[in-house]
């Protein structure tokens, strides 16, 4: 049987990069999915793909994870459509780049409430369900939660906030059968860390040393394997971790 076999998946951001990546790995395996994401004819292509290839169950909602009713909706309709929530995958998020002086602050309030506030109002309301099934959450967190990224200081501060609720929430629930973990990834080869979206007007050197040190940006499939096994009851005593995939980049 397969891991996922008829289990019921929430993932945000699950129309690109990452997020499609892991959509179509829990689906191969067996997965019937809910995806939310601000792309809503991506997010359609994504779970007719899977749906028709795999023959899952899988449906897009269009979803702004910035607003915390949107987020209740959200994972209501997915319960509603699936008839219960196994796993939530939070992968909706933004990157931008700024001198700290120069950050508007509608911009910046508005990354945290996507990156940040999001994980929680969605695990909060999924929480209920995932009493009920002894289920879990992953998050996608970022290398640059463990270690300064210049020019990113909303970016940086939204993914070590995650990492803390991570584990925060992993304590609280345990005792309860319910799991979080998160994910680190340094580098990925998604449109997200195109060398087109790096600031020009910022210090490449200073940037330049967060490459892997391998030297090898990792691909979306092999984030969307780590979040399979998290996922999966093979990982049944992990929570409360941040699991990197860097290349090394912040081991020194």
């Amino acid at each position: 049987m397969k891991r996922f076999e008829s289990s019921a998946v929430l993932v945000t951001g699950g129309a690109s990069g990452i997020g499609k990546s892991v959509v179509e790995r829990l689906a191969q395996e067996g997965a019937n999915v809910v995806i939310g994401d601000m792309n809503l004819d991506a997010a359609q292509a994504v779970a007719s793909a899977v749906s028709e290839q795999h023959g899952v169950e899988a449906r897009a909602l269009k979803v702004d994870v910035a607003e915390p009713e949107q987020c209740r909706e959200l994972v209501e309709t997915a319960v509603a459509t699936l008839g219960k929530l196994d796993v939530l995958v939070n992968c909706a998020g933004v990157m931008e780049w700024f001198r700290a002086e120069d950050y508007p602050e509608e911009r910046f309030e508005r990354l945290m409430r996507i990156n940040l506030f999001s994980v929680f109002y969605l695990s909060k309301y999924a929480v209920p369900h995932l009493l009920e099934s002894r289920g879990n959450v992953v998050t996608m967190s970022s290398a640059a939660s463990l270690g300064g990224v210049p020019y990113a200081s909303a970016y940086c501060t939204s993914k070590g906030g995650i990492n803390a609720m991570t584990r925060s929430l992993a304590v609280e629930y345990a005792e309860h059968g319910v799991r979080f973990n998160a994910i680190c990834p340094g580098a990925v080869d998604t449109p997200l860390n195109s060398p087109d979206s790096l600031p020009v007007w910022g210090d490449m050197n200073k940037i330049a040393r967060l490459s892997p040190k391998t030297g090898v940006a990792s691909q979306p499939e092999e984030i969307a394997a780590a979040v399979a096994y998290l996922a999966s009851s093979e990982a049944c005593n992990v929570t409360g971790t941040t699991f990197s995939i860097d290349g090394g980049q912040m081991a020194g």
